[in-house]
């Protein structure tokens, strides 16, 4: 019998728990910013609301930014002309040449954008360890916050239940 009660206890500590975390992560809003792309294009975030958006903070000297580089254009390939928005944002040590460079060797096809002064990383919960990725769901909400290398398949999963929905 103590077995049982425990057991119930311990499920239903789970779900109490679970529905703790879902009702938190839903109701973390994405910063209200405008992204500079490299072309000098203006993005503002309210603007892609209704998409999902990844957006990605990197420098041109970071290993695992650059091993990102190929699964973020296989993600645009893939989901941008379903809705996705990527922009990969610089950090401001990384020089706008070096960037430019890069986006062309790389042949970058998603929104690329300079964080000069920081703001943009400030605005993300002070963003200072690169990769650091965010997944912001359709409603304007992080859906995802990554620090370091981001698995795939999970991004895969999350924006393609956007999509759908």
């Amino acid at each position: 019998m103590n077995n049982k009660i425990l057991w119930s206890g311990l499920v239903l500590l789970v779900i109490t728990g679970l529905s703790c975390f879902q009702f938190l992560k839903s109701t973390v809003k994405a910063p209200d910013v405008t992204f500079k792309t490299l072309t000098g294009k203006q993005i503002p975030l309210k603007a892609l609301k209704g998409k999902p958006v990844l957006v990605t903070f990197w420098a041109t000297n970071c290993p695992s930014c650059l091993q990102e580089i190929p699964l973020l254009i296989h993600l645009y390939q893939k989901y941008h002309p379903h809705g996705l928005e990527i922009i990969a944002v610089t950090m401001a040590d990384n020089p706008p040449n070096l960037v430019v460079e890069m986006a062309k060797a790389r042949q970058i096809p998603y929104h690329i954008a300079l964080d000069i002064r920081s703001d943009l990383a400030k605005a993300f919960n002070d963003v200072n360890l690169i990769p650091h990725t965010f997944l912001i769901s359709p409603d304007g909400t992080i859906a995802l916050n990554q620090l370091g290398l981001f698995d795939i398949e999970i991004i895969k999963r999350r924006v393609e239940h956007y999509l759908s929905g």
